[in-house]
């Protein structure tokens, strides 16, 4: 009999993907999902390209008798479950904690409960956990700058200086050993999310992975939820005749990872039994700045919107990070196949056949303005 995996979060963006692809694996597959309307938009339901093929709950991560029932039989558990916007986590504070940490410890609870030792669970955790992440000073060698001061930001100091010597240092691909060093309660939720599946893999012998993922993007992701990434936050406004809005100088910068290549990476992490009781970056490899990426968006998209600088910086921001993939290439064999053009194309193509989609994100930076989160220089 095919093997049962049960995915947390199941209908959502990475989510959706990653049922289809486990199915065409032959797995059955189990999901739960709450079906946020922030996330899936009012009188959500199951996608209709997964009825009838999967098992679904529709429940909450917090409720433990949901999860209990969705997790027992099951032979593994990907865990994607999380409330996901870094800005919002900042003044929904409790929110962010009840879904991302207790709705991980009901979890967590019901695998060593089921009484059927789950062969092998996934944690979806963050490159939020490294905050500014790794850099070099020519002078000291690898440095962790700590994050940047208000006073610097209001003086468009944007770039990061060495803590020893003052030199201006230069962001290199961090790595899975890098220090660990939120600037969000969003990326301190995913900290304890990956060190509460630690201690419980090592205490009750289950083997566990813990995936970090860089900015996932693609087909499916919500277009009307101001905080799930800005890729579809600037593909919304610019959908609504509204350019792209950019903090600090734009030449901030990210690693952008299709959604298909961080799908790929969780099925490695499930099926091969180097992954067990490893972490591993989930990313391109690909550095990318935040202008650039706007641009090759608009102009993909046929626009003539440019992308605005609107001369402000939001608080808790890192100005640098992006994967490197040396420990997942060599361990599981990953390989991403999409590049940022390539990726941003099928995103478009996606994008263009969307409709009725409601621009959110000036209420999300007027919510973040209102709480002094989102400043001008």
């Amino acid at each position: 009999m095919a093997e049962t995996v049960l995915v947390t979060g199941g209908a959502g963006f990475i989510g959706s993907h990653l049922a289809e692809k486990l199915l065409n694996a032959g797995y059955r597959v189990r999901l739960i999902d709450n079906l946020s309307p922030q996330v899936h938009g009012a009188n959500a339901r199951l996608p209709q390209y997964l009825e009838g093929r999967v098992e679904f709950f529709q429940g909450d991560i917090l409720n433990k008798e949901e999860v209990e029932q969705a997790v027992w039989g099951a032979d593994a558990v990907i865990h994607l479950a999380a409330e996901t916007g870094v800005g919002q986590s900042m003044y929904q504070i409790t929110r962010y904690t009840d879904t991302n940490i207790n709705g991980s410890a009901v979890l967590l609870e019901a695998i060593i409960n089921s009484g059927k030792s789950a062969k092998k669970v996934v944690v979806a955790s963050s490159r939020a956990v490294y905050g500014e992440g790794k850099y070099q000073c020519e002078n000291c060698g690898v440095t962790y700058p700590e994050q940047r001061s208000e006073d610097e930001l209001r003086r468009k100091q944007w770039q990061m200086y060495c803590a020893k010597c003052g030199r201006r240092i230069e962001p290199v691909p961090t790595d899975e050993d890098a220090m660990l060093s939120p600037t969000s309660v969003y990326a301190v939720t995913k900290q304890a999310q990956e060190q509460m599946f630690s201690v419980a893999a090592r205490a009750y012998n289950i083997p566990t992975v813990i995936l970090r993922y860089f900015n996932v993007y693609g087909p499916r992701q919500s277009l009307s939820n101001p905080y799930t990434g800005i890729l579809s936050t600037f593909a919304s406004r610019v959908l609504n005749g509204k350019p792209p809005q950019i903090y600090e100088d734009g030449l901030e910068s990210r690693d952008f990872v299709h959604v298909a290549d961080a799908v790929k990476a969780t099925i490695l992490a499930l099926e091969r039994t180097g992954a067990n009781c490893e972490v591993f970056n989930v990313g391109s490899g690909e550095r990318v700045t935040v202008l650039e990426v706007a641009n090759l968006l608009v102009d993909k998209l046929g626009s003539s919107l440019r992308p605005e600088l609107v001369g402000k910086y939001r608080v808790g921001d890192v100005r640098h990070c992006f994967a490197d993939l040396t420990i997942i290439r060599e361990k599981l064999a990953y390989e991403p196949t999409k590049c940022i053009k390539e990726g941003i194309s099928d995103f478009v193509s996606w994008v263009k056949e969307q409709e009725g989609i409601v621009d959110l994100s000036d209420k999300a930076s007027d919510e973040l303005a209102k709480r002094k989160l989102l400043r001008q220089m």
